[in-house]
């Protein structure tokens, strides 16, 4: 494993977990009602012993964007990573994008799912981020309605074009969307290749590409830009073996199921040819001392 990157740049990177199972992932949402949740196979647990123990054998602390739903039925899992000396954010309750609720259905959630979160893991929950990424130009007061309910910034924009999300318009690094506020919009990272903005924080596209795509843009946008990146993965994508669906598109089929036996390994390489730390240390440190 090459290690080459991380002398050329001191700028450590965040990495983030969205802590959700397979039956939760919004291209399933009419496959699995929220009714019939409790009775699939949940694979969380094992896959998130595995993330965990990856994540010391390489020392490295990150933020996980945790479901309501998944927090309440499983908290010694979210009381494991506090221990570990991650951050615990928010992901919502149930999966719903953002841009589905309505202001009052939003703000409820965002309230009670802290609070939940917070009694559970016993730590200070600052960061949000919305179901596939459902904060853009037409619901951008859930940033005011986030800073009102105490969080400290959210990373729930992706600043380019997609079928299910993105705000092409909105900046790529860190920036404040509200006037005279320390609240923090921090978009999942971008780079530039052949004059294209390309896709440069994870998910899906990194187990698309092959990984030196991924590790190029990376260090693009660390070393001629100067800028911390922005990386996510899901708890099933390193699960090859969780349970396959038929009834689906061959589109949705292709993006969740592509790869899945390759995503561990990439993970390796990634978490060596980087610096990688919690959202709250690469973003608020100044700000919170």
């Amino acid at each position: 494993m090459s290690g080459h990157s991380v002398s050329q740049s001191a700028i450590t990177n965040a990495m983030t977990i969205d802590v959700e199972d397979y039956f939760h992932v919004s291209a399933f949402e009419h496959r699995f009602d929220r009714s019939q949740w409790d009775q699939q196979e949940c694979r969380l647990e094992r896959n998130m012993e595995i993330i965990l123990g990856l994540l010391d054998r390489y020392r490295i602390k990150a933020t996980f964007f945790t479901l309501g739903w998944v927090a309440e039925r499983y908290p010694a899992v979210i009381r494991s990573l506090v221990e570990s000396g991650h951050e615990l954010a928010c992901h919502s309750y149930w999966h719903k994008r953002a841009s589905n609720q309505h202001r009052a259905e939003f703000i409820t959630e965002i309230i009670d799912t802290k609070k939940l979160l917070e009694d559970i893991g016993g730590m200070a929950v600052m960061g949000y981020r919305a179901p596939s990424y459902s904060i853009g130009s037409d619901n951008l007061w859930a940033h005011e309605e986030l800073m009102h309910a105490g969080y400290r910034y959210s990373s729930s924009i992706y600043p380019i074009s997609h079928d299910h999300y993105g705000m092409p318009s909105a900046p790529r690094f860190a920036y404040h969307p509200i006037d005279d506020s320390e609240f923090l919009e921090i978009p999942i990272t971008t780079s530039y290749m052949f004059n294209r903005r390309l896709p440069a924080g994870g998910g899906g596209y990194f187990r698309f590409f092959p990984y030196i795509f991924s590790r190029a843009l990376l260090r693009k946008v660390n070393i001629e830009e100067q800028q911390p990146g922005i990386f996510y993965f899901h708890p099933w994508e390193i699960d090859p073996g969780q349970p396959r669906q038929q009834d689906i598109s061959l589109k949705t089929r292709f993006r969740h199921y592509l790869n899945l036996n390759h995503t561990e390994k990439r993970l390796n390489r990634l978490f060596a040819d980087f610096r990688w730390g919690r959202m709250d240390q690469v973003f608020l440190s100044s700000a919170i001392g």
